[in-house]
Order: C-alpha cells, then structure tokens, then sequence
C-alpha cells in the first residue's frame, strides 16, 4: 500500500508540474489514434442528430462551443445545454428549475453525448490518462487505459474511474468500463458493436453489463472473457443524421 502511495503522489506532482510519466505519454499517443480512427478532424465541427431511448438529440459542437437539445415528446419537454448552462422547457414554456435539478438535467443530457461521441473527449483538459497493460479479448490484442478526471472541470462524477480497450492495430475503441458511486455505486462493462460511420464520424452501440459492485473496475474484461457479466441493456443510438449548423 505505501509503495501505491508513493508512486500515486509522484504521478500527481509530475502531471501538477507538466511533466507527463511514460505511462501517461504512452496513454496519450494511443488515444490520439483512436480519436484519428473514428472522426479525427470531423469531430471540431459536428453537428448531429439521433435519437436514443424514446428521446430526440440534437448535437452542435464547434470548437468547444456546443448546444445540446435533448427532447421528450411524451411529455413535451425541451432540455437546451450550453456553455451558457441548461435551460428547459414544457410545452414552450420556460421552466424555473433549482440548482439540484440543473445539476441533474446538465449531467444526464451530457453523459449520452459524452457517450455517442467517445472517444473525442478523451483529450479535454480535465481528463487523466495512464497506460496500464497490454491485454488479450477473444484473440484480439488491446491497449488498456485507464482515465480520471480532476475535480475542476470533470462534472459532477469526477471521481468516477473509467477503462478504455483500444485495438493495437485497427486503433479502435471496442471496450469500454467505468466504475461509479452514485445510487450505491457500481460497474459497467461495454462491448461496442453495429458499428457505422456517419458524416465522418464512427458511432457504434455498447451491449451494457453488469458486475459485482465490489469488483475492480481493471478487471472486468477478465470477466467478459469467461463470461461471467450479465447483461443488463443495449445502448443504442438510432436515425443518427448530420444536420446543418
């Protein structure tokens, strides 16, 4: 425990000083390609729309500049999410909302862009990445990065661990895993698969598992390999179109 310590300190006071370890380094290179793999360039200037579970969503990004709509027509409630902050809306109505609910709205209407277009932003400011093996999925070679983010400008769940398996040769993300602490806490284990690119730009939908809450976050892919997760949804993005600014 006092060498993890140690070695966990020293991470952070080199990355506090702008000095990046190998393993940092490392992570970094392998993300890069992956970003270039699945829209590279394309990602700067987006602009999306797609629906997911029952719900409309529209995606501007440009630049860091971004507008996110999502809409729910059964109870015709329009959620807008900017670098302004959220608004929403009822039957064209603007609602008053608290801070506990802006905060709510804002973290839910993100983490399904967050999603759609990973693994873009992997290289926003707030992000942390290490390399941590090489590893074997059903005969397939990855890379395994681990990602954390720091508390000024990470959201809500900055303290959420994720895991990223990225292909050594095709430089595609496949797998995907985070562990979290609200509502009791948990894992997740994504598997990528209808993989397509619209516009420029790869999407692909995740059959979502479940594991033990106490397993570590690193080790779900052992499990995916003997096939101990359960499936527990399927995230699927449909009627994906690129749309005019």
């Amino acid at each position: 425990m006092k060498y993890i310590l140690l070695f966990s300190a020293m991470t952070f006071l080199s990355t506090a000083f702008g000095q990046k370890t190998s393993t940092q380094k490392k992570a970094q290179k392998i993300i890069d390609k992956a970003i270039k793999k699945h829209g590279g360039k394309k990602y700067k200037d987006a602009h999306f729309e797609y629906d997911f579970r029952k719900q409309h969503y529209t995606y501007h990004f440009d630049n860091g500049t971004f507008h996110y709509e999502r809409y729910d027509k059964a109870t015709d409630t329009k959620d807008i999410l900017s670098n302004d902050g959220l608004t929403r809306y009822r039957a064209g109505k603007l609602m008053k909302l608290s801070a506990k609910e802006i905060k709510t709205y804002s973290a839910s209407v993100n983490s399904v862009h967050y999603f759609a277009f990973i693994p873009y932003f992997l290289n926003d400011e707030a992000v942390y990445k290490e390399y941590i093996e090489a590893v074997t999925i059903k005969g397939e070679p990855y890379h395994k990065i681990k990602v954390t983010f720091s508390e000024e400008g990470g959201g809500q769940d900055h303290d959420d661990i994720y895991v990223y398996w990225i292909h050594q040769k095709s430089h595609t993300l496949d797998y995907l895993a985070y562990s979290f602490h609200v509502n009791g806490g948990g894992v997740r284990f994504r598997s990528a698969y209808n993989r397509r690119t619209v516009g420029g730009i790869t999407f692909q939908d995740y059959v979502n598992y479940l594991h033990d809450k106490t397993t570590p976050v690193y080790e779900l892919d052992r499990y995916f390999e003997t096939k101990e997760l359960q499936e527990l949804s399927r995230i699927e993005l449909k009627n994906i179109k690129k749309i005019s600014k």
